[in-house]
């Protein structure tokens, strides 16, 4: 399976490298998309070394030899994961805007290419009408399938809804989405 991953700025961050490592060790290619607040709290050597690819971080599918990456990547996906998903992101997501890496190439996504949503943020944010109302709009296109945050004790002290779902229930979402397609290759 080639797993196209996501990952966005937030706490949760690191567990996007365990995602990683799992789909891996399962014989899954993986190929990381970073915006660029998730490099404050993960490094993208961390993702290449866990991966064997280096990550697109930000707009780097801009840079000269990348133009028409995101396209490639899109047509290579068997499955994206989008973990954790912060409310910034999924707003962008849900009004159809594309300006980095990581946004270009889900639009540009095949619609055979389901997507996981592993939303992580504060109780707050998470219950906040308009992040709902994205939520909404994305499940009505039909191609994102929602993980629900976990409750828990959050990192800003609050307790309730919104850590990010285990990475292996992430996993499985997007194995199950695949429909059971094998270990991936190179992106074209």
């Amino acid at each position: 399976m080639n797993l196209l991953l996501g990952v966005t700025g937030g706490i949760a961050a690191y567990k996007a490298c365990e995602l990683t490592s799992l789909a891996v060790k399962a014989g899954h290619a993986v190929q990381v998309l970073m915006t660029r607040h998730a490099t404050r709290f993960v490094g993208p050597l961390t993702f290449e070394g866990l991966s064997g690819r280096p990550p697109f971080v930000g707009d780097d599918h801009l840079a000269p030899g990348r133009a028409m990456s995101h396209i490639d990547l899109a047509k290579w996906a068997d499955v994206a994961v989008v973990a954790p998903l912060t409310a910034s992101t999924l707003g962008r997501i849900a009004a159809g805007i594309a300006d980095d890496a990581l946004t270009t190439t889900l639009l540009a996504l095949p619609a055979r290419v389901p997507v996981v949503l592993g939303p992580a943020m504060n109780t707050e944010m998470w219950n906040h009408p308009l992040v709902r109302r994205n939520l909404d709009i994305l499940r009505e296109a039909g191609r994102y399938t929602v993980v629900e945050p976990v409750v828990k004790r959050l990192a800003c002290g609050d307790f309730g809804p919104g850590g990010l779902a285990e990475p292996a229930e992430l996993l499985a979402a997007a194995e199950r989405l695949a429909g059971g397609r094998g270990a991936g290759g190179e992106p074209a």
